[in-house]
Order: C-alpha cells, then structure tokens, then sequence
C-alpha cells in the first residue's frame, strides 16, 4: 500500500479512536479505561503470537513476530514508556474537554514532528507538501483558537496545558517509532505486538492502586467503547507503522495527514455528543482537509 494512502487510512481509524476515547471516560475512571484498552490490545497480539508459535507458517508474514533479544525489547519498551506518559495526560485532558477541541489541539502534533523530522531525519518535503502541511497545522490552530467562544482559554485551562504535554510527547513517539521502523528496521507488526503488551504492564500497577483505593477516584463503568477503542487504536497503528517502514516515508507528512482524523473526531463530537459547532470551526476543518488533499495530489 502506498504509504500517504496507509496514512490517510490510518488518520480514518485515529479519529475513530478519539470518539470512542471520549466516549470511554466521559464521567468514568480514566486508569481502569487505559488498562482495559491495552490489555485487549495485547490479548489479541498475544494470541497471534501463540498461534505463530504453534502454527509456523500459518499466519501472513505482516502479522509475524520474530523473537527479540533483550536490547531490542528494551528499545521497545522505551516507546511503551513514553506513549504511556503521553496517554495518562491525554486521557485526563480529554476527560474534560470537548472532543471537538480535544482532538485538533491533539493534531498540532505535526507542529513538533516537522521540526524534529528536519532536526533529525533532515527530511525535506516537496514545496507542495510542505504547502499543504502549513495550510493543515495553520487550519489546526484556528480550530485550536475556536473553543474561546466555548470558554476554553488555553492559557489559564489546566486540562489544555496536560493536553499539550501529551501531544508534545506523542510527537516524540512519533519520531522515534521512525527511528524504530526506518533506522533499526523493526517490522511493524514486531513493534505494535510488544508495545501493546508493554503498555498493558505500564498501566497495570496504576489500575491495581485505583482498585485499592490509593488515591481518590472515580467510580468505573464497563463501556462498549473500550474494546472499540482497542480494536480502532490497532488497525490504525498497524497501517500507520506500515506506512513509515517505507523507506520513502516522511514522517513530517504522514503526521500531518493522520491528523485528518480531526475531521472525524470533530464532526462525531457535534453529532454523538451534542457539542458546539460555529463557522470558525467549520472553516478550519475545511482547511485541513484542503492541507490534507494538496499534501496528497502534489506530491
């Protein structure tokens, strides 16, 4: 598959996950949630694995995972790490904020991942991808700019500034899975396997201390939505990590087009949960999808 074409798909699948993040922890426990999440992530990644392992041969070769050796798993294990700190931010912030700003503030992270893609990969995109990635981000900040007339000043909004830690730090995660899938050559079913099972780790001692009632907590509440979320995270993490294991893939450009699933996640939060829709927002929207179509057909 084309890698831009895997990206586009993906960012379908992402904005599925944003209105099925929101839906999951909408006055719920946000820990049970993320444990929840990832444990069914890494029972389906386990069983493949089993499977694999009693089947040689059986399974195509995208959803085979070879045996790693120690460094390899510690390298992987860094990603889940950092995903992990990303989330528990995220999850917070989305908590309490409507997800038709959530997820554009969420998008600006190809803000971060250009600079560090320049930084780091010296990548250079064509002058009409470059183009369409400015209209998007600029199209992502004047929907950012859009929820003052909802209340939401990003300045004084504590749930904002977790928020812009979380994306920050998926922009990391978003530059080193490049550094994983291009430089190191993991395959991406190698990657998105123990990465998930690594998560489900991270988070099970922070579920266990919400069980026990360590701290003060929310009460949970089993939701269709999380193993929804699941399902929506892996098929869109599974086509994005195909795409950057192109060796012609930008990571630039195909963080900037996975952020189309504000699209999604934006006209979902107006219609599943009744949130506020205005013309600044609509105009921005458009221009991501503008960004996103003159990254594609130029190119």
């Amino acid at each position: 598959m084309n890698w831009i074409l895997a990206a586009l798909i993906s960012a379908g699948f992402l904005g599925c996950y944003d209105l099925c993040t929101k839906h999951a922890v909408r006055q719920n426990a946000v820990l049970p949630v993320l444990f929840l999440a990832n444990l069914c992530s890494a029972i389906i990644w386990l069983s493949l694995v089993a499977f694999q392992r009693l089947h040689p041969g059986t399974l195509p070769a995208n959803l085979s995972v070879p045996h790693l050796n120690l460094v390899q798993h510690l390298q992987i294990a860094g990603k889940s790490l950092l995903v992990s700190v990303s989330w528990i931010c995220t999850y917070f912030a989305v908590k309490h904020l409507p997800v038709s700003l959530a997820a554009p503030v969420r998008a600006t992270s190809p803000i971060w991942t250009l600079a560090g893609g320049m930084l780091l990969y010296t990548e250079r995109p064509a002058a009409q991808q470059a183009v369409g990635v400015a209209i998007t981000i600029a199209s992502l900040l004047l929907l950012s700019v859009a929820g003052r007339k909802e209340g939401v000043h990003f300045h004084r909004n504590q749930w904002i500034w977790l928020l812009a830690l979380g994306t920050v730090l998926n922009s990391c995660s978003a530059l080193y899975d490049k550094f994983l899938l291009g430089r190191i050559g993991f395959a991406p079913s190698t990657v998105q396997c123990w990465f998930a099972v690594y998560l489900a780790l991270f988070f099970l001692p922070l579920a266990a201390g919400w069980k026990w009632r360590l701290w003060t907590r929310h009460e949970f509440h089993w939701r269709w939505s999380i193993p929804l979320l699941s399902l929506s995270l892996l098929t869109a993490d599974f086509i994005y990590f195909s795409a950057l294991h192109d060796p012609h893939a930008l990571v630039s450009v195909v963080s900037t087009l996975r952020g189309g699933s504000t699209a999604v996640a934006f006209l979902g939060g107006i219609i599943l949960f009744g949130e506020q829709g205005n013309r600044m927002k609509f105009i921005a929207v458009a221009g991501i999808l503008g960004g996103i179509a003159l990254t594609v057909l130029f190119r």
